[in-house]
C-alpha cells in the first residue's frame, strides 16, 4: 500500500485490502518493517507549508478548484495514514483497532476517488497544483508512538476537518456547486468516525498503561505537533466523536466564537 504511488492503484490496493481483511484472507500478523515515507508520484509537486501558494477562501471558481485540490491531497495522504498505523502498530492492540483503521483506510480511498472525479469534472485534475506534506511530518514524527500517533493524527489534524469543514460547505453552497457540498457532508460525516475511532483506541491505550488521557495527550500534542490547537472549535461534532473539551481546551487560546453543526 504505502509502496504504491499512482493515485488510482492506491485507491484500488486499499479497496482490495480490505475486502481481503472483511474476508479472513489476511493475517494478524506485523512482521513487515514499514517505510519512513510512502512512495508519491511525480505531481503535485510537494512545497514545504510556509512556501504555499495562497488559494484564497473559495469565493472564486479557482478558488473552490484549489480548495478541492487541497483536500484531494489530503484524503490521499489519509490513505496511507490509515495502513501505516495499521501495519506499525495493529500488534500493540487488539483485531478491533485493525478492523477500524483499514475500514478508515477505505473511505479515505473512497473519499479521494470522490474528490478526484469532482477535480476533473471541473476541468483540472489531482496533481495539477502544488501541496504539501504536513500531514506525513505528523505521522513521521511518531511513528515509534502508538498512542501519539493517535493524538495528533485522528484526534488533532482529522479533529481539524470536522471545525472547518461546515464552513468550507457553507462557501460552496453560496455557489450553488452542490455536487461538492454533497461530498463534502459526505467526509464530514465519516470522519467524526475517524476522529471516534483514533480516541477510542487512544483512550484503550491510556487505560492499558495507566495514564490520565486528558493530561497525557496534552503532554503528546506539546511534544509531537508544531502548530496550535485553533479554535473555534465544531465541539458537537468533537462530542460525538468522544474528543471531549477537557482535552482540547486547555490548550487553545481564548476563542473568539463556537461552530457548532
Amino acid at each position: 500500500m504505502l509502496t504504491t504511488a499512482d493515485p488510482r492503484a492506491k485507491v484500488k490496493a486499499a479497496r482490495a485490502a480490505a475486502r481481503a481483511w472483511r474476508a479472513g484472507r489476511l493475517d494478524h500478523r506485523f512482521d513487515v518493517s514499514m517505510p519512513d515515507r510512502p512512495a508519491r508520484p511525480d505531481m503535485p509537486e510537494l512545497l514545504p507549508p510556509n512556501q504555499m501558494p495562497r488559494r484564497g477562501k473559495g469565493g472564486s471558481a479557482r478558488g473552490r478548484v484549489a480548495l478541492i485540490h487541497a483536500l484531494a491531497h489530503i484524503e490521499f495522504v489519509a490513505i496511507d495514514l490509515a495502513f501505516d498505523a495499521v501495519g506499525r502498530f495493529g500488534g500493540q492492540f487488539p483485531r478491533g483497532f485493525v478492523d477500524d483503521w483499514i475500514a478508515v483506510g477505505a473511505d479515505e480511498a473512497m473519499h479521494f476517488a470522490l474528490v478526484d472525479r469532482r477535480l476533473r469534472q471541473l476541468g483540472s485534475h489531482y496533481g495539477a497544483m502544488p501541496a504539501h506534506d504536513g500531514l506525513w511530518d505528523a505521522a513521521f514524527a511518531t511513528r515509534h508512538d502508538a498512542l501519539g500517533r493517535l493524538a495528533v493524527v485522528p484526534m488533532v489534524l482529522e479533529a481539524r476537518g470536522l471545525d472547518v469543514t461546515p464552513q468550507t460547505i457553507e462557501r460552496f453552497a453560496s455557489a450553488d456547486d452542490v455536487p461538492t457540498v454533497r461530498i463534502l457532508e459526505r467526509i464530514l460525516r465519516d470522519e467524526v468516525g475517524h476522529v471516534r475511532a483514533g480516541t477510542c483506541w487512544y483512550q484503550w491505550g491510556c487505560e492499558r498503561d495507566s495514564l490520565d488521557p486528558a493530561r497525557h495527550w496534552q503532554a503528546l500534542v506539546r511534544r509531537y505537533f508544531r502548530g496550535s490547537v485553533k479554535p473555534p472549535f465544531n465541539d458537537s461534532a468533537r462530542a460525538a466523536a468522544g474528543l471531549t473539551r477537557d482535552y482540547y481546551a486547555p490548550l487553545a487560546p481564548s476563542e473568539p466564537g463556537r461552530h457548532r453543526l
